[in-house]
């Protein structure tokens, strides 16, 4: 008996749909300052158990997916999300534009690709790159 063929996701194969990090914010204020108004993502919905519980929230942008999160272990503040893209300049005008008064990040070109870091309040980095050639 053969084994199904990997591509063939009807036949058993592991079908990944798309990747969503969470990561951990402290202040749904400072939160919503960075990822709504300087980078330019929309609030899909947000959740909490009850009307003090911490938040859970869900933003985006053309194609790029987060989970924001106030609850204890859900994600360890610190961490790096790596985001292939294309229009890092278009990305960097915008984002300098509005004022952001923590953070006025640059862009980098590296070898593998032109990078723009920026840092949320919580210690959380996003490094959009596009890639080189």
């Amino acid at each position: 008996m053969s084994e199904p063929a990997a591509s063939d996701p009807d036949k058993g194969a592991v079908v990944f749909h798309r990747t969503i990090p969470i990561l951990r914010i402290f202040d749904e204020e400072k939160a919503r300052a960075f990822y709504l108004d300087f980078l330019g993502f929309t609030l899909d919905w947000e959740h909490r158990f009850e009307e003090d519980a911490p938040l859970y929230c869900q933003v985006s942008r053309d194609g790029l997916t987060l989970h924001l999160s106030e609850h204890h272990g859900d994600a360890c503040p610190g961490s790096t999300v790596f985001v292939a893209m294309r229009g890092v300049d278009a990305l960097h005008r915008e984002a300098s534009s509005r004022g952001y008064r923590y953070l006025r990040p640059g862009i980098e070109d590296l070898p593998w690709g032109r990078v723009m870091t920026a840092t949320d309040p919580f210690g959380n980095r996003l490094r959009f790159c596009e890639p080189s050639g």
